[in-house]
């Protein structure tokens, strides 16, 4: 046999290494029990790959993106071969990898229930002790449809070659190259047991599945379009290890306990009534208390900022966003067009930057004026697809705390540094702390403007978020059509992130609404646009910080900052005297003076998570005191009535957790 020269790298560790001829990557690592696929000149191979002369060979971890992705896709395999052993008519869509998990498709006459998905996951657990092979077969695609002729949905794939979506999970099946099949085959015998159109790479068998668990099943139309089948979809999740699960599950009951849908209603602090429609939610008393005080304190910090505030209508006519260019990139996200005035389209606004360029450009506008900051609390549109419609989170309608800067190009690096450094300010101000920032670069498919400008605007971002000291990560291609962006991503109380803040550089809006103002010199020069969204919406970031803190909010925050608990009916006016007087300060205090026994009252107060609970027997009357009940159970008697008021101002304005 020959001898066959390859090169194993390893992070930045090369090892060359000489083998025999028909050596494959399962053989390089040998007694790696973690290593489930290799990456070969960009590609990622099945361990079963033989290697040639002269390639670079990258092992891929199990625990790597790249390999809980193989993992789970592989695990996706052997649910979809489970659930056709049990449902033998079940016909078979799209199975891809996704976050934490994966589904698979299925056409079936019903859907499936709890119990069957018991079955599917307790059949799976026997094929993944058989230890069968995933055994890639290159297939032509006459063959292909011949092999494949009552499974319509993978014939429909076929015809996609070369042109599969990423956003359907299609290109897990096919790509631009040839087709191939993997056959699932028995440990012992070789014999074929289940078969599936797909891309690969797979683990080496089904015996390398570590640990997983099947969620919930739910209705999904065929690659997502509503002019297709309905079909069902099952979600599972799958992990390195038994640990790694058992925690993974553990996160999901606690992200449960947080869901901020659940928390709103538990609460009483918003609904999205069916009456109103998908997307469009109402806030209920409590949460208008919420939603003001998050306002009322941004207007305030804007307002030292420098910002202005402006207003504009909700709906516009079209010609509008012709020359903003929004209906040209964005028209699919907008709600469909008004005929009126004799046959005018009029759209609800999905953005309020236009409106704010006419008011820029409403009169005259001096270098002396600038930076010139506007802002606003602007609700806009969105016709977001009932599939991804989502509590607060993603919406219909919501009202974004937009901002929109008018600067030189001279004033561009320290007006966006000084911007960012105010973003992130604030959301510290709001009990977040733990961020990093995304850079997203220009869509090379779908942009305005000279890609000079786009040079210059992406890099002076660069600059301004290196600046903060935090980490700073690529999305190559995420900007929107007009310019890039810096996101700011915020982790949660559970680790979870957030997109929140934006801050999007922009040479292209002023061009097209011809925006100038009079320079130094007397002549007409363009001014640069600083596109900011600090919340993103408040809608979204009022579901955030729900769900960052369970619940219960700070003080400054918090619908009902103290409840007053009277120990017998004698101390309910005291308490009531007491309330006045917080009231006077600007506290939100009230009086539980129901019926019930003091300690469903404590009760009633914990499920409310309400920061203090002011407590009052006849030691506390006599002394002119009263008593404080923490959340966590922690009690401080006696506090003088004057020292008690002080200490909630000072909590509340502090904005400290308690």
């Amino acid at each position: 046999m020959s001898d066959v020269r390859v090169i194993i790298q390893r992070d930045s560790e090369r090892e060359e290494r000489v083998v025999t001829t028909g050596t494959t990557a399962a053989d390089l690592f040998s007694g790696e029990r973690t290593i489930v696929a290799a990456r070969v000149a960009g590609e990622l191979k099945d361990l079963a790959y033989v290697v040639a002369d002269g390639e670079e060979i990258e092992p891929v971890e199990i625990s790597s993106e790249d390999g809980l992705n193989i993992l789970r896709h592989s695990t996706a395999h052997v649910m979809a071969q489970a659930v056709q052993e049990l449902f033998p008519e079940a016909k078979l869509g799209i199975g891809p990898p996704v976050k934490d998990g994966f589904y698979y498709d299925f056409d079936v006459e019903k859907p499936f229930t709890p119990d069957d998905l018991k079955l599917i996951e307790k059949r799976m657990q026997e094929i993944q002790k058989r230890g069968q092979r995933f055994s890639r077969r290159v297939v032509t695609d006459e063959a292909a449809r011949e092999e494949l002729a009552d499974e319509p949905y993978k014939l429909e794939l076929i015809g996609l070659k070369g042109s599969a979506s990423h956003d359907d999970g299609a290109d897990v099946e096919v790509g631009a190259g040839e087709l191939t099949i993997y056959d699932n085959l028995d440990a012992k015998t070789g014999e074929l047991c289940w078969k599936d159109l797909c891309r690969g790479p797979h683990l080496p068998t089904t015996r390398v599945i570590p640990a997983f668990k099947l969620m919930r099943n739910a209705a999904a139309y065929w690659r997502g379009s509503e002019k297709n089948p309905m079909l069902q979809r099952i979600y599972g999740t799958a992990w390195p290890s038994k640990d790694e699960l058992k925690a993974h599950l553990e996160f999901l009951a606690e992200a449960e306990k947080r869901d901020h849908r659940k928390l709103g209603s538990e609460l009483d602090l918003f609904s999205v009534p069916d009456e109103i429609g998908s997307g469009l939610a109402v806030f209920h008393p409590r949460g208008g208390i919420i939603r003001r005080a998050m306002e009322d304190y941004s207007r305030r910090r804007h307002e030292e900022e420098g910002y202005e505030f402006v207003y504009t209508p909700h709906a516009t006519k079209g010609a509008l966003f012709e020359k903003s260019g929004h209906l040209d990139w964005y028209a699919d996200g907008m709600y469909p067009p008004m005929q009126l005035d004799a046959g005018v389209d009029y759209y609800l606004k999905p953005m309020n930057c236009p409106m704010h360029n006419l008011i820029f450009d409403a009169r005259g506008r001096s270098y002396r004026e600038l930076p010139l900051r506007m802002f606003e609390f602007g609700t806009v549109y969105r016709y977001e697809k009932s599939g991804v419609v989502h509590g607060l989170t993603r919406a219909r309608g919501f009202t974004q705390d937009d901002a929109h800067i008018y600067c030189t190009r001279e004033q561009m690096g320290e007006e966006l540094d000084r911007t960012l450094t105010f973003v992130l300010d604030l959301l510290r101000d709001y009990g977040l702390n733990d961020f990093y920032l995304e850079l997203s670069t220009k869509d090379p498919e779908k942009f305005v403007g000279s890609d000079e400008a786009w040079e210059e605007a992406t890099e002076t971002l660069r600059k301004v978020a290196e600046k903060q000291g935090l980490e700073l990560v690529a999305d190559p291609g995420g900007a929107a059509f007009y310019g890039p962006k810096i996101s700011v991503q915020a982790r949660d109380a559970i680790g979870r992130t957030w997109q929140m803040s934006t801050i999007q550089l922009d040479f292209n809006l002023p061009e097209r609404f011809d925006l100038e103002y009079t320079a130094a010199d007397g002549t007409k020069q363009r001014p640069v646009m600083i596109h900011r969204a600090l919340f993103g919406s408040i809608e979204r970031f009022f579901a955030v910080l729900l769900e960052h803190y369970a619940g219960a909010f700070p003080a400054w925050l918090a619908p009902v900052q103290a409840t007053g608990i009277p120990i017998g009916d004698a101390h309910v006016e005291y308490l009531q005297d007491f309330a006045a007087e917080a009231k006077k300060k600007g506290l939100r205090v009230e009086v539980d003076a129901s019926s019930d026994r003091m300690q469903k009252k404590i009760r009633n107060a914990q499920k409310s998570k309400v920061p203090f609970m002011i407590i009052a027997g006849d030691e506390d009357v006599a002394n002119g005191a009263v008593s404080f009940r923490y959340r966590d159970g922690s009690q401080e008697n006696g506090i003088p009535r004057d020292q008690a008021l002080a200490k909630l101002v000072d909590v509340v304005e502090r904005r400290v957790q308690v």
